[in-house]
């Protein structure tokens, strides 16, 4: 395992990462024998990918409806003026309501994914976002249902790990010496 800039994962730190991501309430004993390891061996390799920052912290996953917020949407915002961009990602870092914000190509400067309790919530966001400095334009898709939303990620295949020992190439036969025709 190598935390660099680069962050190179074995295969044991790719199964750790499936498993975390799809339980992390589990033991590390459960966790270690998944992966053939000790609960000890499996500790540190958390805590290296933690401090890493390839683990970022840990969630409880809530169903927002169950939890009265309805309400699913994207809006599409259009900045103004680029300087404007980095004031408006910090002011809409902390609505509550927005749960990420993407930079994006395309129609709009941003994308933001939001849930609210209703109609009537969404209304006041949308207008509180129209209202920020730099705020061109905004376009809102409402959610109508989802099909698949996922918050685990899936790990790009790993790479062929590089032999950096130096191979011997095998000597060529010599030629053999040239006899002389008497």
């Amino acid at each position: 395992m190598n935390l660099g800039a680069t962050y190179v994962l074995d295969e044991i730190d790719r199964q750790l990462l499936d498993e975390l991501q799809s339980d992390c309430k589990r033991s590390l004993k459960e966790i270690g024998a998944l992966v053939g390891l000790s609960a000890p061996s499996v500790m540190e390799r958390v805590r290296k990918l933690e401090s890493g920052g390839i683990i970022k912290g840990y969630h409880a996953l809530l169903d927002a409806r169950k939890v009265g917020l309805d309400i699913s949407a994207f809006i599409g915002v259009s900045i103004s003026d680029p300087l404007r961009l980095s004031a408006f990602e910090e002011r809409v870092e902390a609505i509550p309501q927005v749960l990420e914000c993407h930079h994006v190509t395309g129609g709009h400067t941003l994308l933001l994914k939001v849930k609210t309790l209703n109609t009537e919530d969404l209304e006041q966001l949308i207008s509180r976002v129209r209202s920020m400095e730099g705020v061109a334009s905004t376009e809102t898709m409402l959610v109508l249902s989802t099909h698949t939303e996922r918050v685990e990620i899936a790990l790009p295949p790993a790479e062929p790990a590089s032999d950096t020992r130096r191979r011997k190439r095998p000597r060529r036969p010599a030629d053999p010496p040239e006899t002389l025709a008497p």
